[in-house]
C-alpha cells in the first residue's frame, strides 16, 4: 500500500470504525459556530486566543504549542522537518513500533526517510529492548503512540524517557497522544527534561471535532519552531479556531463523554466474554477484539445491519482482529445486540 486508504464514506449507519465521538461535539461548539460573523470567515484566522486556550488546557506556555490542521498535518510536518536527507547524504531513519497508525509509515516514505519497523511482542507488551536495538546514528524520528492505535494498550512513560535518552543528536521522539484524555495520562508534564520529545494531541476524538480538523504539537520552543516551518500558513481554518475554544470551555461535556466511553468499554468486554471473543483492555475509546475465523461473519453481518466495524487483521500482530469504537452507551448497546444476533442468532 503506497498511501493511506481512507475507509469508505459510510454515513448512513452507526460509525464505530473510525474512533470518532459518535455523540458529536459540545452544544457550546454549535452555538459558537452559529455566532460567527461574515468578516471572521472573510479574514484569515487569528490563532492567539485558540493557542492560549489550548496551552491553558494542557498546562504549558503558549510558545510550546503550535496548532495543526488535525494531528495528521503535525505528523507530516515532523516527517518533512526531520527525515529529508541532504543531497548525497545518508538516508535518514524513522522507527515505528508496530502495530501503529498507518500515517507514520506513509509520511516517512513521502519525506524520503527509511522505515524501520519493530514487530510486536505477545500481548502487545511494549518492545523497549527491540526499539533501543533499532536506533542507529541515522535515526531521526522514533514514532511512539500512547495509548496505541489499534490495540488500545498503553506504554510505560519510563520507556519514553529511556528511548529519549538514546536517540542520537538531531533525532526526536514523537509521542502520539490522540487518545490521552481516555487514558488520563500524558508525557507533557515531563517535557521540560526532554527538549527533543514532541507530543501530538488532537481534538478529533474526545472533543468530537474530527470534521473541523484541529490538533496541536507540544514541545520545547526551539523544537516546535523547527516544525512550524513545515506547516503551511493559515492551515487551521477559522471555524476550527472558534470551535476548539468553545469545546475547551465546556469540560463538563468532556467528562460526561469520558464516562460514557468507560461504561461502553465494560459493555463490550462483557459481550465479548459471553460470545467467546478475546479482547484487549483498552485505554482508548475503542476495543480491539480478536474474532479469529469469525471475523468476516461479524464485520459483514454488522455492516448489513448498518453498524460499521474496522477490520484490522492486516496489521502486525492483529490477525483476526477488529476494532470497535466505544463511545455513547446507547450506540454500544446497539452494537452488542447486533454482535449477538450475527454470531448467535439472538434477536
Amino acid at each position: 500500500m503506497s498511501h493511506y486508504q481512507k475507509p469508505p464514506e459510510l454515513y448512513d449507519g452507526l460509525r464505530l470504525h473510525q474512533n470518532e465521538n459518535t455523540g458529536g461535539c459540545s452544544p457550546k461548539v454549535i452555538e459558537a459556530l452559529a455566532k460567527m460573523r461574515p468578516d471572521q470567515i472573510g479574514f484569515y484566522p487569528p490563532y492567539a486566543a485558540a493557542t492560549e486556550a489550548v496551552a491553558k488546557y494542557l498546562n504549558v506556555a503558549t510558545d510550546r504549542i503550535t496548532l495543526t490542521n488535525g494531528l495528521d498535518e503535525g505528523i507530516m510536518a515532523l516527517a518533512v522537518a526531520y527525515l529529508r536527507a541532504s543531497i548525497g547524504g545518508p538516508r535518514l531513519e524513522a522507527i515505528v513500533p508496530e502495530p501503529a497508525f498507518e500515517i507514520f509509515r506513509f509520511d516517512t516514505a513521502v519525506a524520503g526517510g527509511r522505515l524501520v519497523q519493530v514487530m510486536p511482542r505477545p500481548e502487545f507488551v511494549f518492545p523497549l529492548d527491540e526499539v533501543l536495538a533499532a536506533i542507529t546514528p541515522q535515526t531521526r524520528v522514533v514514532f511512539l503512540t500512547n495509548p496505541n492505535n489499534p490495540t488500545g494498550v498503553g506504554m510505560p512513560l519510563d520507556a519514553i524517557r529511556t528511548i529519549a535518552r538514546r536517540v542520537p543528536p538531531g533525532g526526536v521522539v514523537f509521542v502520539d497522544e490522540a487518545y490521552a484524555e481516555f487514558a488520563g495520562e500524558s508525557f507533557i508534564p515531563h517535557l521540560d527534561a526532554f527538549p527533543h520529545v514532541i507530543v501530538g494531541r488532537t481534538f478529533s476524538k474526545a472533543f468530537g471535532l474530527a470534521g473541523l480538523r484541529i490538533g496541536c504539537l507540544v514541545g520545547a520552543p526551539q523544537t516546535v519552531d523547527a516544525l512550524r516551518r513545515a506547516i503551511p500558513v493559515y492551515s487551521v481554518n477559522v471555524a476550527a479556531v472558534v470551535a476548539v475554544q468553545a469545546a475547551l470551555a465546556d469540560l463538563d461535556y468532556l467528562r460526561t463523554y469520558l464516562q460514557e466511553v468507560a461504561d461502553s468499554k465494560q459493555l463490550l468486554y462483557a459481550a465479548c466474554d459471553r460470545l467467546g471473543l478475546r479482547y484487549y483492555r483498552s485505554r482508548s475509546n475503542f476495543v480491539l477484539v480478536c474474532a479469529g475465523d469469525r471475523i468476516d461473519t461479524l464485520v459483514k453481518g454488522a455492516f448489513d445491519k448498518g453498524i460499521y466495524l474496522r477490520d484490522r487483521s492486516t496489521e502486525p500482530g492483529c490477525a483476526g482482529c477488529i476494532r470497535i469504537g466505544a463511545g455513547i452507551v446507547e450506540h454500544t448497546l446497539r452494537c452488542v445486540a447486533v454482535m449477538e444476533e450475527v454470531l448467535c442468532g439472538v434477536r
